[in-house]
C-alpha cells in the first residue's frame, strides 16, 4: 500500500466477552503485516492489544508500541514488540501514535479506546488531520459510539458534517480492503 505506510489501530487491554473480537484483532494484526503496513498501536502485552501484535509479528510484520511508563507497570508490554516507546504521559503516547501513523482503525475496547478514538476525531473535527479513521464493527461494537455522534448531531451539539468524520466498516475484511482503497493515488 504504497499511500500507507502505518496504521494505529486502539483496541481493548482485554479481550471482551465475545470470542469475535480475539478473531477480528488476530485477523487485522495478520492482515497489515501481509498487506506491508507497520502497525502502530498501545504496546501492550495484554488483551486484545496482545491478539493483534501477536498476529502481525507472527505474519512477519513490523510493529511499534507506545506506552507511559506508568502503563508499563501496570498493564505489561508486550515482551516481543522490540519497537517499544516510552512515553511520559497518555497525551504524549496518543500524540506519538497519531504522528506515526497514516490511518487509525478503531477494534472493540473499553474507556481508554474510546478516549483514543474520540480524540482522534476530535482533532479532525478541529482541522488538525486529514487521515482516514475507520470504525472496524465486530458483532456490533460501533453502534454506540455511532449513537453518540448521531445524538449530539440530532441535538444540536455537533453538525451532520460530524457524521464524514470516520467510516464505519463491517468486519476486518472491508476494513482492509478499504485501507487498500484509501492507498491509492487520488481516493
Amino acid at each position: 500500500m504504497p499511500g500507507l505506510r502505518a496504521v494505529a489501530v486502539f483496541c481493548g487491554s482485554r479481550e471482551g466477552n465475545d470470542p469475535a473480537f480475539a478473531v477480528a484483532a488476530a485477523a487485522l494484526g495478520r492482515g497489515l503485516a501481509e498487506a506491508g503496513l507497520r502497525l502502530v498501536y498501545g504496546g501492550g502485552g495484554i488483551g486484545l492489544m496482545r491478539v493483534l501484535a501477536d498476529a502481525a509479528l507472527a505474519a512477519g510484520g513490523q510493529v511499534t508500541g507506545v506506552m507511559p511508563a506508568f502503563l508499563r507497570r501496570r498493564e505489561v508490554a508486550h515482551p516481543e514488540v522490540a519497537d517499544l516507546i516510552t512515553t511520559d504521559s497518555m497525551q504524549a503516547r496518543k500524540r506519538l501514535m497519531f504522528e506515526l501513523s497514516d490511518a487509525f482503525v478503531a477494534l472493540p475496547g473499553g474507556l481508554g479506546t474510546l478516549d483514543e478514538t474520540v480524540e482522534i476525531l476530535t482533532w479532525r473535527q478541529l482541522g488538525r488531520h486529514a487521515k482516514p479513521v475507520l470504525l472496524c464493527d465486530v458483532a456490533g461494537s460501533a453502534a454506540p459510539l455511532v449513537a453518540v455522534v448521531e445524538a449530539a448531531i440530532a441535538q444540536g451539539f455537533a453538525g451532520p458534517e460530524a457524521r464524514a468524520m470516520f467510516e464505519v466498516t463491517a468486519g476486518v475484511g472491508p476494513t482492509l480492503t478499504r485501507l487498500a482503497m484509501l492507498a491509492q493515488p487520488g481516493l
